[in-house]
Parts: structure tokens; sequence; C-alpha cells
């Protein structure tokens, strides 16, 4: 049978064939405040231990229909001792949107050398990941993989992006193809002078597609790690591009703006602080009180440094499963 999937996926993500729909392992939520947890449940009809709703859009439809309710997003991701853990993103009236533009309708295309050399990269990151071999530098501003082929393909980008800097610009604004649009945002990622393409990466986070959105987010996140380590660089990203992508309908969406933020807030910028505590405390408090502790953790230490608690201090109440009261104590501060 075909595999069964119907979470956002991304250059690294590796497809495993399932038989029939994978088991719910655990089910979370986020962007509910007024609607009540209970309500969007009934509707959804599904609980830990059944299988994923057969149908994401007919799902989606029926918990529009909620009083209150304006969109709704589910996203299936692997995994929790082995089963799924789908995420239930809802967005209530008049609660903060994370605006995306429409598709663009242009016919632009990238080279053939540099949509077969990423096919090829995508093929290698699969392989790799199945090893298990999914570790990755950033230092350089730049993923650079630890697995041989796949970095030996990644080494070949800078060049690309440096000959066809224009294609890869016109491909990422104008064209209708989100497969051309994801390539040209990994591989201008590469440029020689990141300074140049900052804008276009900016651009490319509010795209339509969730492949794009996240390609562009993990390259400047790699921008940050440069940045953070080389402040000579003329290299500045602006942590509000991410704090907006807190409020995104995706879980892939938000689970990329927390990582960028964990890199742009370890030095306790106290201006990113401000922008978090004004603008993103409630989607922050409820990311951290996620079920599965890998995925609540990066939220949690940004709740902590909005506290204004220490790096050790963030560790030992985490380890300590104190949790809730550091979130309730933040929750308290805020208000």
């Amino acid at each position: 049978m075909a595999a069964f999937c119907w979470g956002q996926g991304n250059i690294t993500t590796l497809r495993v064939p399932t038989i029939g729909p994978p088991t719910i392992g655990a089910i979370d939520f986020y962007g509910l405040h007024k609607v009540s947890e209970s309500k969007v449940r009934q509707v959804l009809g599904a609980r830990e231990g059944d299988p994923l709703p057969h149908s994401k859009g007919d799902t989606e439809e029926k918990l529009d229909t909620i009083s209150g309710v304006v969109e709704s997003h589910l996203e299936a991701v692997c995994c929790r001792d082995g089963k799924t853990i789908l995420y239930v993103g809802i967005e209530e009236r008049g609660a903060p949107h994370f605006e995306i533009r429409d598709e663009p309708d242009g016919e632009d295309k990238l080279p053939e050398e540099i949509t077969s050399t990423y096919r090829r990269l995508v093929e290698a990151l699969s392989d790799a990941a199945r090893r298990g071999s999914t570790a990755e530098d950033l230092t350089t501003g730049q993923s650079r993989m630890a697995d041989p082929s796949s970095r030996a393909i990644q080494d070949m980008f800078p060049e690309l992006a440096k000959d066809h800097l224009a294609e890869l610009r016109k491909v990422i604004h104008n064209s209708m193809d989100e497969q051309q649009r994801a390539s040209a945002v990994y591989v201008i990622a590469y440029a020689p002078k990141k300074a140049e393409v900052l804008d276009d990466l900016q651009y490319a986070l509010k795209d339509f597609d969730a492949g794009v959105r996240t390609n562009a987010a993990r390259a400047l996140v790699a921008f940050a790690v440069s940045a953070r380590l080389h402040p000579e660089q003329d290299l500045k990203v602006e942590a509000t591009w991410f704090i907006e992508m807190l409020n995104s309908l995706s879980w892939s969406d938000r689970n990329r703006a927390l990582m960028a933020l964990q890199v742009l807030t370890d030095k306790d910028d106290p201006v990113v602080l401000d922008q978090l505590r004004t603008r993103a405390m409630p989607a922050l408090i409820e990311m951290a009180k996620w079920k599965t502790l890998e995925h609540a953790l990066p939220a949690y230490v940004l709740v902590g440094r909005v506290a204004g608690l220490s790096e050790e201090q963030i560790q030992r109440t985490w380890e300590r499963g104190e949790r809730d009261s550091v979130i309730a104590a933040a929750g308290k501060k805020k208000r």
C-alpha cells in the first residue's frame, strides 16, 4: 500500500511507508485561547490510540465549523513511542494571524544543473537519514551535513549560487512551481555574500508552500548561528520575522521559528526578549506545555529566558519536572 502521511515535509523529511493510517500516540493543540479543547476534541472525532483521520481536508472542514474558529490545520509528526503525534492548530476569530502570500503564477525555471544537483542532495539526505546520519554543522552560515555524500553535494552549491543568483531570485519570487521555489531557496542560501540574499530568504518565509518556508527558515537559522560566532560580518537576522511565525497555523512553521529564536536569544538580547514578551507569550506558553517533551523544550527555554531565568535555572527546572510552575509564574508576570 502507499505511504500514508499528510504532515508537512521538507528536504530532510524521511517518509517511511506504513500499512494503513498510523496510530495516534499523542494529540496536542495550539491556538486555543477561547475555544475549549473538549469541543475541538469532540468535533475532531479521534483520540490517542485511534488511527489518524482518513481525510485531513474533511476533518479540517469540520473543525472550521466550530463557533469562533476561523481556520484549522492538522499536521502529523513522527514519532512518539513509534506512534504519530497529531498537532491540531486553531486560528480563533480576532487572534494574531501569520500572513502568507498567494502562489505566484510565473513560469520561471531553474537551470537543469541546479535542479539535478538538488535532487541528488534530496536522495543523499534520505539515504543518510535511514542510516541515522542527520547531524549538520551550521557554523559557516550554511548547512554542511556530517554525511560525506550529502556534504559533497552541498559543497557544489556556493558556486551554483554565485553563477545563477539572478535566476534563483526570479524563481523564488515568480515561479508557480513550489518545487522550483523550494530548490531555489535552498541553493541561494549558499551564496558567498550572505547579506545580499537576506531579503530573498525573508520573502520566502511567507511563501504559500510550507516546504519553501521550511527551507527559508533553516537557511536563516544557519545565518543567525554564523552571525553570533562572527559579529564582524554584516549579517543581521531579524527576530521579528520568526516572532510572527510563532502564530502560524502550521506546526512546521512554529517549530522552525522556535529553533531560530533560541539562537537569536542565546545572548539575552533585551530587545528580542521584550518583543517575545509583548507579542508572543501566549503562543510560547501553550507550546511549552506540549506533551512531547522534545517539541516543548524549545518553547520552554524561550519562556524561561523571557521570565529572566538563567540558563542553569532553565535546565534545572526542566530536569526536575517543574515546567508547570515556571510557566504559570511566567504567565502571571506577563499579565
